[in-house]
């Protein structure tokens, strides 16, 4: 999608911001012994509460309003009668449409202990995310967002999901420019145009490199040894800036 009016960005703004504060209030609410698909209702009723529709169950019929997935899942994961446990890393992807717009938005949370070597992974992971987003703007090549991603990960001994990857939003849930690589691709010579909105999406793994499908279809794995941390902001891309449309409300 390309924002041609006030009332483009505004749209992308509301959604934006709906999806972001159903992240949190997931987050917030989560606790051990919450099977996967009980922490993804609340989701789903938050969300109906503020007029949205889950972008994944409207676009591919997914089982569920959000993707859900624990320990060594990455992406996808249907949530289910699957426990939530103390110490389990957790990824949340919330998107959703309101009036015609989408928005997408996730984070990766520890469930309390917090294990350390989670702590640095998902630290690492934010951190790539800022760097790839600060480094946005119009006319920028589109690979500057894969190169600033895997520079984080290698000064930080991690690698990248190299079969994930960024994406447009906006009138739809996937859009131009499709797959937006998390390493440094030298052949894309696609570039950022003003207003694009996009995702960025780093996912930083302590060792996997590609995902695999597990037998549901749906759910993304990267071998049970590997842990991997993703997080995601919606944005517009300005003449100087992006402008990220998925910041929650102030906790």
């Amino acid at each position: 999608m390309i924002v041609k009016t006030e009332a483009d960005l505004e749209g992308l703004k509301k959604i934006g911001k709906i999806v972001a504060n159903c992240l949190q209030y997931m987050a917030r609410t989560m606790e051990p012994g919450m099977t996967t698909r009980e922490l993804d209702e609340l989701g789903g009723r938050y969300l109906e509460m503020h007029g949205a529709r889950s972008g994944p169950k409207l676009t591919y019929n997914f089982p569920g309003y959000n993707c859900i997935s624990v320990n060594h899942e990455v992406a996808h994961g249907v949530p289910s009668d699957k426990k939530i446990q103390r110490g389990d890393l957790v990824n949340i992807d919330v998107s959703a449409e309101l009036n015609g717009y989408y928005a997408d938005n996730g984070g990766s949370f520890i469930v309390p202990p917090i294990n350390p070597d989670y702590q640095r992974l998902c630290d690492t992971t934010r951190k790539a995310l800022m760097a790839a987003i600060a480094a946005v703007k119009a006319h920028e090549p589109i690979n500057v967002i894969g190169y600033h991603i895997e520079k984080v990960a290698e000064e930080h001994g991690y690698t990248v999901i190299e079969n994930l990857g960024s994406h447009g939003v906006g009138r739809g849930l996937h859009e131009e420019p499709k797959f937006i690589a998390g390493y440094y691709d030298k052949d894309d010579k696609r570039k950022l145009k003003e207003g694009h909105v996009i995702t960025i999406e780093p996912f930083l793994s302590t060792g996997a490199r590609f995902v695999d499908e597990e037998a549901d279809h749906w759910t993304l794995v990267a071998g049970k040894e590997n842990r991997t941390a993703q997080y995601e902001h919606t944005m517009v891309v300005l003449k100087d800036r992006a402008l990220i449309v998925t910041l929650p409300d102030p906790a």
